[in-house]
């Protein structure tokens, strides 16, 4: 099985990299502009020159079975337009693209082709997260804060904020009929920004602040006077009167702990039973991250 890898930056190397070059059947293909790199990592994986290319072109010849896409968002647009209109089952990391038109542009394309495309929400997979949809979800609470790092808001929103966004869509119990946004802005950058999902019997509140002093990232879900809560996807504390706590075995690998391994086999299974993904649902998360930095933009609106 032919697996393009395009981009090589840092979420390639640290994450996808390591799962792809230990996979049985894979014949690995490496895409970048960047010729230094390229026979970096080339090397570190012991890959011929036939497996290493510099242009979407020549990786294109190869007759991919399947294509993962770690470039720079503003480059997905292109890339992903000439990967699906070359028929090869797509992978991408979240976002799609910056504007919803353009997402919504290639969610349309890969359906008139018959194409597979996937976005990138490994934290549906991780198994920390997986678990809070068999735990009662009445108060959902999710907080993904960072030090010292407050950027433009559609930068942040589709870049970062989209995995609290699209946790609390996969775990809210119910549909929403209720949608709010609150945030604080300062000199055209954002530093945080809050956004409430509710509906019947449930409230969901995602937060993510750019200047919280702390890197971290806490998911909570409680109900029936029980509470789960799970620490930087690794610690699942259970809260029953007293807290239970189990942590990730030492040997556990981070791609795991995260939900990359299981998203990256899941997709790649889908391509092998010639099954077509659709990115619908995760076209949905674009729409609500558009509808948050519209509302971040135009606080009146």
């Amino acid at each position: 099985m032919k697996v393009g890898c395009i981009g090589l930056g840092d979420i390639a190397r640290k994450a996808y990299l390591p799962v792809l070059s230990t996979l049985p059947g894979i014949e690995l293909h490496l895409q970048t502009r960047t010729p230094a790199t390229l026979a970096e990592i080339g090397d570190s994986l012991h890959l011929p020159p036939a497996q290493r290319h510099t242009d979407l072109s020549g990786l294109l010849a190869q007759d991919l079975d399947a294509a993962f896409v770690h470039a720079a968002t503003v480059a997905h647009p292109e890339i992903v337009t000439r990967l699906l209109e070359a028929g090869v089952p797509t992978y991408v990391d979240k976002p799609l693209a910056y504007e919803f038109a353009d997402s919504e542009r290639l969610v349309e394309l890969a359906e008139e082709r018959g194409v597979s495309v996937a976005v990138g929400f490994n934290r549906r997979h991780a198994p920390g997260y997986a678990q809070c949809v068999e735990h009662p979800r009445e108060l959902i609470l999710m907080q993904k804060n960072r030090v010292g790092l407050p950027e433009e808001p559609r930068t942040m929103v589709l870049d970062d904020f989209i995995h609290v966004v699209d946790t609390l869509r996969f775990l809210v119990p119910g549909p929403v009929d209720d949608i709010t946004v609150r945030s604080r802005s300062e000199d055209g950058l954002l530093h945080h920004v809050v956004l409430q999902l509710a509906g019947d019997g449930f409230t969901a509140l995602g937060v993510m602040n750019r200047l919280s002093g702390s890197t971290e990232e806490i998911l909570e879900v409680s109900g029936q006077d029980t509470k789960r809560q799970v620490v930087n996807l690794a610690d699942v504390i259970d809260h029953k009167g007293q807290p239970t706590v189990r942590r990730r075995g030492d040997w556990v690998p981070v791609a795991r702990q995260r939900g990359i391994e299981q998203v990256v086999l899941a997709f790649l299974d889908a391509v092998r039973a010639g099954k077509v993904l659709s990115a619908r649902d995760a076209l949905a998360t674009h729409e609500l991250c558009e509808r948050v930095v519209r509302a971040v933009q135009e606080p009146s609106a």
